[in-house]
C-alpha cells in the first residue's frame, strides 16, 4: 500500500490525463490540517486539561486553548473563558496524520459509510466531523466517561470543488457514492 507521500508525488501522473495539468505544479497540495475540539460543555477545569493532553497525544502536537469573545449568560459562559481547542498541522505532521485519519481512524468509525462530497466547500477545502476520540489509537479506552468529538479541515491548494476532490479521492479519502435521483 502506497503512502500518503507517496500518492501525493504520483499525483500528477494520476491525474494529469484527467484534469488538463502540464506542469507537476498545478496538481493541489494539502496546504494544513486543523483538529479543533470544543470543550464549552465541560465546566470542570480537570476535564478541559484531559481533553487538552488527548488531543495532544492524538495529534503530537500541543493544542491552543481557544477563549470565549464575549460572555453568553444562556450558554453560562464569560470572556476569556477557555471554550476549546485548535491544532493546526503542517508538512509532515498533516501528511502523518491525515494518514492515521485515512488508515486506522475512519475505518473504526462505526456506521461509516464515506464522507459526503458536498463537505468540500467552494474553495477546495474539506471539513470532517469525528464524533468520538475514541476511533483514534492513542486514546485510552479505560476513560470512555469523557468522550468528546473534534472538527477536522484539510486545506488544499485546491482552486474548485472538483479539484479538490479528484485530489482527495487519489489520497484515499473514502467519499461516499453519490446517490442518483429518479424521475
Amino acid at each position: 500500500m502506497k503512502t500518503i507521500k507517496e500518492k501525493q508525488v504520483g499525483a500528477f501522473d494520476a491525474l494529469k490525463n484527467q484534469r488538463g495539468y502540464t506542469n507537476p505544479m498545478q496538481v493541489p497540495r494539502v496546504r494544513s490540517v486543523s483538529v479543533s475540539v470544543g470543550t464549552g460543555s465541560f465546566k470542570d477545569k480537570k476535564k478541559c486539561d484531559v481533553v487538552m493532553d488527548r488531543l495532544a497525544k492524538i495529534t503530537g502536537q500541543k493544542p491552543s486553548p481557544r477563549s470565549a469573545k464575549k460572555a453568553i449568560a444562556s450558554y453560562k459562559t464569560r470572556q476569556g473563558d477557555v471554550i476549546g481547542a485548535l491544532v493546526t498541522l503542517r508538512g509532515a505532521r498533516a501528511t502523518a496524520f491525515l494518514e492515521k485519519i485515512i488508515n486506522v481512524a475512519l475505518p473504526r468509525t462505526k456506521d461509516f459509510r464515506g464522507i459526503s462530497p458536498t463537505a468540500i466547500d467552494e474553495m477546495g477545502n474539506i471539513t470532517i466531523g469525528v464524533r468520538e476520540h475514541t476511533v483514534f489509537p492513542e486514546t485510552a479506552d479505560e476513560d470512555l466517561k469523557d468522550v468528546f468529538g473534534m472538527g477536522i479541515t484539510i486545506t488544499t491548494t485546491a482552486r474548485t470543488r472538483d479539484e479538490a476532490r479528484a485530489y482527495l479521492a487519489h489520497l484515499g479519502l473514502p467519499f461516499a457514492k453519490e446517490k442518483r435521483e429518479e424521475k
